[in-house]
């Protein structure tokens, strides 16, 4: 075994040393995770090390993610709806929790490697984000700054923007790009600001992504007519968000695909692909008559 993946070993034995009922699954996960993906795990752990924290610090990162989701699916089972309804009953306990979200996003980044969901949006995004497009790239909430270290890698954009309301997100994704530990990356800019204020030039950008955001905010139908008025006529547009996926900070509940292509259609775009990835074992069908978690990533055009 190499230094690094020794790496990659120890995360795993802290994981389960913390959270026991883990070992099988990650065992299982991790054997469906492609040689460049465990690469970049291990690149993500060797990164932490160069921001000092151990791999324990690590493991209850992803188990307070475990933990949480866990937490919540039982409320969603109870009460057929989310815990929380609007931003304020959540931002000041996450959003602007720096030492929370600090764990939060380390966390989630860690699941885009170890979830099998996780990985197949990662996936789906590197496989259609266009190779050689040229113009602006915007990316809503950026968080943990893996997605748009992934864009930075697979794609020529010019210039390269991300905002997010979170001023932990903003620091963490700007050090993320700016280590050096996955690559030398420049034309770069982290805004700290809410989407919804920014000031935009319209049919501006070629390219607009937003990860895991509708869920997080009250008026999702906003968010989608901002993003036609500022993509161009022919841009990439990249939206993820989940169905029946309750969270600490999931405030939007979309109960069906049928909900989200309505939401799409309503804000004048047109959905030109898209992956759903029901609950494991079951299809979207099943997953949707019994309230589980199906993730959706579409790729959209005005």
């Amino acid at each position: 075994m190499s230094k690094d993946m020794a790496l990659l070993e120890a995360l795993i034995e802290q994981i389960t040393i913390i959270n026991p009922l883990q070992l099988r699954f990650l065992e299982s996960s991790l054997e469906g995770a492609l040689d460049a993906e465990l690469d970049d795990l291990v690149a993500y752990i060797s990164y932490a090390k160069t921001q000092c924290l151990p791999v324990d610090y690590l493991a209850e990162c992803y188990d307070l993610i475990v933990k949480d989701t866990l937490r919540e699916q039982l409320y969603f089972q109870r009460h057929g709806r989310y815990r929380y309804s609007t931003f304020d009953e959540v931002a000041k306990s996450v959003y602007f929790d720096d030492e929370y979200m600090r764990k939060y996003m380390h966390g989630l980044a860690i699941t885009a490697y170890l979830w099998p969901n996780h990985r197949e949006l990662h996936r789906y995004f590197a496989r259609t984000i266009p190779a050689t497009q040229r113009g602006k790239y915007l990316e809503i909430g950026p968080g943990h700054g893996m997605y748009m270290m992934t864009a930075m890698r697979e794609s020529k954009y010019d210039q390269f923007d991300g905002i997010d309301l979170s001023p932990t997100s903003v620091a963490m994704t700007r050090t993320l790009l700016g280590n050096g530990v996955f690559g030398s990356f420049q034309n770069y800019r982290i805004f700290e600001q809410d989407f919804l204020d920014g000031d935009f030039v319209p049919d501006s950008y070629a390219a607009v992504v937003m990860g895991e955001v509708l869920e997080h905010v009250e008026e999702p139908a906003i968010f989608l007519d901002r993003i036609r008025q500022v993509a161009t006529s022919d841009a990439y547009i990249f939206i993820t968000t989940p169905i029946n996926a309750p969270a600490i900070d999931h405030i939007y509940l979309f109960d069906s695909f049928h909900s989200i292509e309505s939401l799409v259609s309503d804000a004048e775009l047109r959905i030109v692909d898209k992956l759903l990835v029901p609950y494991p074992g079951l299809s979207v069908e099943e997953s949707t008559e019994q309230s589980l978690p199906i993730n959706v990533a579409l790729v959209l055009a005005k």
